[in-house]
C-alpha cells in the first residue's frame, strides 16, 4: 500500500468518527498527490486536486514547501493544470502565511518576467510573515535599483497590508448562549484529558463542553444565520485556569468564521463574555484570534438603603440581575459607540473590549498580523530612509509626574521597546517588551510548533536568554499517544534552539520536571519578563505571564510580547505564624482575608500581585506565586531581601549546572550563559551596585492587602463546594474553610502530594510525618491511597542523599521506574503510597485520575469539575486543596482530621514557615 492509499484508509477511519480528512503536513504525501494531479487520466485526480487546494497546512510544514514549489511551476508555465490558473496559483500562495510561499513570491517578484513580477509584488504587499532572510533579499534588491522591490517597500512603509483590509463592521449581531453558570474553566472548552488531540483541530473540537451543548449551538446558528453565537459565563468569569489556545480554537471552530477558504478547521473571531469578564490570560488568547471578549457585569451586588451589601443566611453577598442574557437573546455590539444593545436599549458600555489596539487585532484577524506588520513597516521605512506614517494606534503611554513605580512598572520600563529615553511609563500604558525566558509545555507544545510553522519561523530569536520545552504534562504515563507526539515535539523544539526535557538523540536521561519549576530555576534575574505556555507560569523571580501556545510561539520567534502594564495590588504580612501551620495555609488565608477585606470583590483579578515575601527563598515563595493563577491575577512579583535573593540564585545555579551535567545544553551554550548571568547578578547585589528589585516608596497601587498571620490558627482548605445550591459558587477557589469546619468526619478517598505547589521541604514533611506517626502508633497504615509526585528529579536526588527517600520507599507500594515507565493510566488505587514519576500527574488530569466520584485531598491547584476527578452516578467528584501535612494525615486516617489530631501528627516537624521581613522593602528612585 502506498502513502496515498494509507491516507485514504485514514480518511475512511475518520469518516466513521464523523470527521473530515486530516489536513496534510507531509511533503511525501503531497508529492504523491501532485503526481496524480499531473496524470490527467489518474482515477484519484479529482480528489487529489481537492486535497491540494483545500487541505494543506500552511507556513513552514514540509507539505507547504512542496505546495509553494508546484504553484511556482504553474505560474511560470512549467506545469499546466487546467483547474489552477496562474492567477489562482497566486491566490493560493497568498493564503500560505509565509515561509516557502514568501520565498517563492520573492523569487517571482525579483525575477526577469515583468508581468509575473508585478503580480507577485501585489500578493507580497498583503503578506506580513517575513523574516530576516526575506527582508534581506528585499533590501538587497532595492539597493541594486530593483523597481519592484522599491514598490513593495513603499507599500510596506504605508502598511497597506493593513490599511486595505475591510474596516471592522459598525454593528455585530450576536445571539447569546450560556455555556455554564459560575466560572467557566478552560477545561470545559478543552479538557485536559483530551490534550493529545489538540493539534488535530477538528477532532479536538468534539470535546468542547458536551455533544448536547454543541447541538444547541448549531440550532442557534440555524435560527439566527445573521448572528454570531456569544458564549457566556453567567454569574462568573470566562476562561479561568489557563490560557488554553485549544479552548479558544474550539470556541472559534463552533462559533467563529473560517480564516481562509483554503485552510480547514482554522477559525477566528470568536465572541465570549462573562458576568465578571474574561480571565486575563484567556483574553490574550482571544486577541490572538481577532476575537472579542466582553465584561457583561449583568449581575451586581444587592445593597441596602445604606449602600451596604446584602448578605444571605450563609454570609454570601446577594447578587441581583441588572439585565438578562439568557440563551437565545439577540443583542447588538456597536463597535463605533462601543456599547452593547438589546434592540434600542443600551445595556453596557464595552469600551474596554474595543481599545484602538483591540480593534486592530479584530480588523487584522488576530494580534500576530499586527505584531509582524509593525515590524515590517518599521523595516521598510528604515530601508527607504523615510519616517513611517502613523497607521497603527500609537502605544498608549501613561506617565504621571511625581508618582513612583511599582515593581512591575520598573520591569516593563527596563524591558520596553521603542519608548523615548528618560520617559517613565505607569500602569495602563501599552508596551512592546523584550522577553527574557520562554517556556513551552508538552500538551500545548504541539500547537506551539504548529504556530511557529504557520508564522514561518525556523529558529529561536537571539533576544531570548533561555527557552525550555517540558515533558511534565505527559510524564506519568508513556502511552501510545505520548509516544507518538512527544518525540516529534522534542525534535522540533530542539532543532528550533530550545532546551528540551527529552533528548531526541537519546543521549541524556529524560527530565519530566514540572515546567514552572524549571522556569523558576532558569530565571536568574528578578528584572526578567517570562512567557510560558501554562497558566502557572508564575515565577518567584521576575514577572511571568502564562500564555497561549501562539503567544509562546511569538515570543520564541521574535523575542517580544505586547501588552498593557497591569495595575498592582500590594500584599504585605504582619503577625507571627503558629508553629503548627504550614506556608500553604498562609497562601489560602491571603485569598480569604482579601475577599473579606473588600466585601467579596476579588481585587487580585486581572492585576499583578506584588507580594513582599522578603525572607522566603524562591522555592518556597513559589507556593504563593503559583496560587496567584487561581486568585485570577494577571501575574505576581516577589519582593525579596538581598540575602534571600542571593540564596535563591545560588540554588538556581546549582540546578542549571545539573542540567548542563546531564548534557542538556546546546551549541549556543544557553544554560552556561544563564549561570554567567546569575553570577553577574549576585555580584551586583553583593557590591550594592544594583540591589534586589523593590518598588518606589511613592508607588501607587490599586489596593493594598495586609495579611494577618495571627488570624491563621488552623489549616486552611480550598473547597470546590460541589453541592452549593448556587451553582455559580461551585468550583471557585474562593471558598476557603478551616479544618474544624469538617468536624474530623469528612471521608477522603485519595490523597495527592505533588505537582508544582510543593517543594523539597514538602517531601521531607511527608517522610517526617511517617516517622512521627510510626513512633506514636507503632506502625503506619493507609486508610486511603496517597499519591506522591515530586516536581523535579533534583529534589529526589537531594532526598536520597539526605536519607528521606529511603523512608518514603519503606512505606510505598509502588515506585516509578524510568527504565520501564507505565504504558497505561491507573484506574484503581489500593490503600498505600505511590511514589510517582516527577511531573504534573493527577493535577493535569490528562493521564492519571482519581476514581470517579472520589473525594480527593490534594496539594495541587486544580479543583475544577472533572479535572482531577470526574463525577460518578453515586456522587460528585471533589478535589479539595490543602497543605502537605493535612493531605498526608487525611490519607492515613481516610478522613479529614480534627485540629487536635493534626497538631499531634505534626509535633516537632519542620513545616514550611515564614517570618515577615522587618524591613520596609521599598526604594527611593526608579532604578
Amino acid at each position: 500500500m502506498n502513502i496515498y492509499q494509507d491516507y485514504i484508509q485514514e480518511i475512511e477511519e475518520r469518516k466513521a468518527q464523523g470527521l473530515h480528512p486530516k489536513p496534510i503536513d507531509s511533503a511525501e504525501l503531497l508529492s504523491a498527490i501532485i503526481e496524480q494531479i499531473k496524470d490527467t487520466a489518474n482515477e484519484y485526480r479529482a480528489d487529489s486536486l481537492n486535497f491540494f487546494i483545500y487541505n494543506i497546512l500552511p507556513g513552514t510544514t514540509s507539505a507547504a514547501g512542496v505546495k509553494a514549489k508546484f504553484l511556482k511551476e504553474i505560474i511560470l508555465g512549467e506545469s499546466i493544470v487546467a483547474e489552477i490558473t496562474p492567477t489562482f496559483a497566486f491566490e493560493l500562495l497568498s493564503h500560505m502565511k509565509g515561509g516557502p510561499s514568501i520565498e517563492v513570491l520573492l523569487d517571482l517578484a525579483l525575477g526577469n518576467n515583468e508581468a509575473i513580477a508585478k503580480q507577485a509584488a501585489e500578493v507580497l504587499k498583503t503578506q506580513v510573515f517575513l523574516y530576516d532572510a526575506d527582508t534581506a533579499r528585499l533590501k538587497e534588491a532595492y539597493e541594486t535599483g530593483n523597481v519592484i522591490a522599491k514598490d513593495i517597500l513603499e507599500s510596506y512603509a504605508k502598511a497597506e497590508f493593513f490599511t486595505k483590509l475591510p474596516e471592522v463592521p459598525e454593528e455585530i449581531k450576536v445571539v447569546t448562549y450560556i455555556a455554564a453558570e459560575g466560572d467557566i474553566s478552560t477545561d470545559l472548552l478543552s479538557p485536559g484529558n483530551q490534550a493529545h488531540s489538540r493539534s488535530d483541530r477538528e477532532l479536538h473540537g468534539k470535546c468542547m463542553m458536551s455533544p448536547a451543548q454543541q447541538e444547541e449551538i448549531k440550532a442557534l446558528q440555524a435560527q439566527h444565520p445573521d448572528a454570531s453565537v456569544m458564549l457566556i459565563a453567567e454569574k462568573g468569569t470566562m476562561g479561568v485556569g489557563s490560557s488554553r489556545m485549544s479552548g479558544v480554537n474550539n470556541v472559534a471552530l463552533w462559533t467563529g468564521k473560517q480564516a481562509s477558504p483554503y485552510v480547514p478547521f482554522v477559525n477566528i473571531a470568536p465572541i465570549v463574555a462573562g458576568t465578571n469578564g474574561i480571565s486575563p490570560i484567556f483574553l490574550t488568547t482571544v486577541d490572538v484570534t481577532g476575537g472579542i471578549g466582553i465584561d457583561l457585569q449583568n449581575w451586581v451586588k444587592k445593597v441596602d438603603e445604606n449602600g451596604n451589601p446584602v448578605r444571605n443566611e450563609n454570609g454570601d453577598i446577594v447578587l441581583e440581575e441588572k439585565y438578562s442574557v439568557a440563551t437565545g437573546t439577540v443583542l447588538t455590539i456597536n463597535t463605533k459607540e462601543k456599547k452593547l444593545y438589546n434592540g434600542d436599549v443600551e445595556l453596557k458600555d464595552i469600551s474596554k473590549s474595543f481599545t484602538p489596539q483591540k480593534l486592530e487585532f479584530i480588523r487584522a484577524g488576530g494580534s500576530y498580523a499586527i505584531v509582524f506588520g509593525k515590524k515590517i513597516q518599521t523595516f521598510a521605512a528604515k530601508t527607504l530612509g523615510i519616517t513611517a506614517p502613523t497607521v497603527f494606534a500609537p502605544s498608549k503611554e501613561i506617565s504621571i509626574e511625581g508618582q513612583g513605580l511599582t515593581a512591575v512598572e520598573k520591569i516593563f520600563n527596563r524591558n520596553a521597546v521603542g519608548v523615548p529615553d528618560g520617559k517613565l511609563l505607569h500602569a495602563g500604558s501599552d508596551v512592546r517588551v523584550e522577553v527574557n525566558i520562554v517556556g513551552s509545555q508538552d500538551t500545548t507544545g504541539l500547537m506551539t510548533a504548529q504556530e511557529l510553522e504557520s508564522m514561518a519561523a525556523t529558529v529561536i530569536s537571539p533576544i531570548v536568554d533561555g527557552a525550555y520545552q517540558s515533558g511534565c504534562h505527559t510524564a506519568s504515563v508513556w502511552d501510545k499517544k505520548a509516544q507518538a507526539n512527544i518525540p516529534k515535539l522534542m525534535k522540533f523544539m530542539n532543532d528550533f534552539g530550545v532546551i528540551t526535557a527529552r533528548d531526541p538523540k537519546g543521549e541524556y536521561h529524560a527530565m519530566t520536571d514540572v515546567i514552572h519549576k524549571v522556569l523558576n530555576d532558569i530565571t536568574v534575574d528578578e528584572w526578567a519578563i517570562i512567557i510560558g505556555g501554562d497558566s502557572h507560569t508564575r515565577m518567584s523571580k521576575g514577572v511571568a505571564f502564562g500564555a497561549d501556545s501562539g503567544t509562546v510561539a511569538l515570543a520564541l520567534a521574535t523575542g517580544e510580547a505586547s501588552m498593557p502594564i497591569p495595575e498592582s495590588v500590594k500584599v504585605t504580612f504582619k503577625g507571627e505564624m503558629k508553629k503548627h501551620m504550614d506556608f500553604r495555609d498562609v497562601v489560602h488565608a491571603t485569598q480569604a482575608q482579601m475577599l473579606k477585606q473588600f466585601d467579596g470583590e476579588n481585587v487580585f483579578q486581572g492585576r499583578i500581585i506584588e507580594v513582599h515575601i522578603g525572607t522566603l527563598p524562591a522555592d518556597q515563595a513559589f507556593t504563593f506565586t503559583d496560587w496567584t493563577a487561581e486568585m485570577k491575577a494577571k501575574a505576581s512579583i516577589c519582593i525579596s531581601e538581598d540575602d534571600t535573593l542571593i540564596e535563591s540564585l545560588e540554588i538556581a545555579k546549582s540546578r542549571i549546572q545539573i542540567m548542563i551535567d546531564k548534557g542538556m545544553d546546546n551549541k549556543n551554550h544557553v544554560l552556561q550563559g544563564l549561570i554567567n548571568k546569575a553570577n553577574k547578578r549576585i555580584e551586583e547585589i553583593r557590591t550594592g551596585d544594583k540591589p534586589a528589585l523593590t518598588p518606589d516608596a511613592n508607588a501607587k497601587y490599586y489596593a493594598e492587602v495586609v495579611v494577618d498571620l495571627d488570624q491563621i490558627v488552623e489549616p486552611m482548605i480550598a473547597d470546590p463546594d460541589v453541592n452549593n445550591e448556587d451553582v455559580s459558587k461551585r468550583y471557585t477557589h474562593d471558598t476557603i474553610r478551616d479544618l474544624t469546619y469538617y468536624g474530623g468526619e469528612k471521608k477522603v478517598d485519595l490523597g495527592f502530594v505533588g505537582s508544582c505547589m510543593v517543594h523539597k521541604g514538602d517531601l521531607k514533611i511527608v517522610s517526617q510525618m511517617l516517622r512521627n506517626l510510626e513512633k506514636q502508633n507503632g506502625k503506619v497504615e493507609f486508610q486511603a491511597p496517597l499519591v506522591v509526585a515530586a516536581p523535579t528529579y533534583n529534589i529526589i536526588d537531594e532526598l536520597k542523599a539526605e536519607g528521606d527517600w529511603e523512608l518514603l520507599e519503606k512505606y510505598s507500594g509502588f515506585e516509578f521506574n524510568d527504565a520501564a515507565p507505565k504504558s497505561e493510566a491507573r484506574t484503581q488505587y489500593e490503600n498505600m503510597m505511590y511514589l510517582e514519576r516527577p511531573g504534573c500527574n493527577l493535577c493535569m488530569g490528562n493521564q492519571e485520575k482519581a476514581e470517579k466520584g472520589d473525594t480527593v485531598l490534594a496539594t495541587s491547584t486544580r479543583l475544577f469539575q472533572g479535572r482531577v476527578v470526574e463525577d460518578s452516578d453515586r456522587k460528585k467528584g471533589e478535589s479539595l486543596l490543602a497543605s502537605t501535612p493535612v493531605v498526608v494525615l487525611s490519607a492515613i486516617l481516610g478522613r479529614i482530621p480534627s485540629i487536635d489530631e493534626y497538631k499531634t501528627a505534626v509535633e516537632g516537624i519542620n513545616l514550611t514557615t515564614f517570618v515577615p521581613s522587618i524591613k520596609e522593602l521599598v526604594t527611593v528612585g526608579h532604578f
